[in-house]
Parts: structure tokens; sequence; C-alpha cells
């Protein structure tokens, strides 16, 4: 398994069942990272500003220099890449 050198992000938020589905797959491959929380209904700039786009869950891997959304392709990036 490889380890990521920086520590990844992850904007999301708490109640959100695809937020929910990336986090236990990071913490099922051991992966240190930081939660950057998003109001369910609050404003989206920054995640914007990251992305592209207003919708979470969102990563950002600064050891690939990769940002994507969609919870399904972030798992199966997080397997291919730290699996």
């Amino acid at each position: 398994m490889s380890e990521p050198d920086e520590m990844l992000e992850l904007y999301q938020f708490e109640g959100c069942p695809y937020c929910k589905k990336v986090r236990e797959k990071l913490t099922e491959l051991q992966i240190d990272f930081v939660a950057r929380q998003v109001r369910p209904n609050g404003d989206r700039a920054r995640v914007e500003e990251v992305s592209g786009q207003t919708g979470v869950p969102v990563l950002v891997d600064p050891n690939t220099d990769t940002t994507m959304p969609e919870s399904d392709d972030i798992v199966d990036y997080l397997e291919e890449h730290y699996g």
C-alpha cells in the first residue's frame, strides 16, 4: 500500500451519505486526511474555488495534484492509488 506524503483534504459535511462513503474508505485504507467542513445549505465558494463546482464530496490529493468530485470516482481513485 502506498502512503501519502502530504495530507489529503476532503470537502464534506457530516450528514451527507456520499461524503460518509468516502470517509469510510479513507478510514478503511488508514489514510489520514483533513475534513474541510462545508455547510449543507450555506456558502460553498471555497469548494467551487477548489473544484470548479459546488457539490460535495471533493477530494484534494496534493501528492498527485488531483482534485476530484463524485464519491464513486473518489473511492475508485483511493483504491487505485492507496489500496
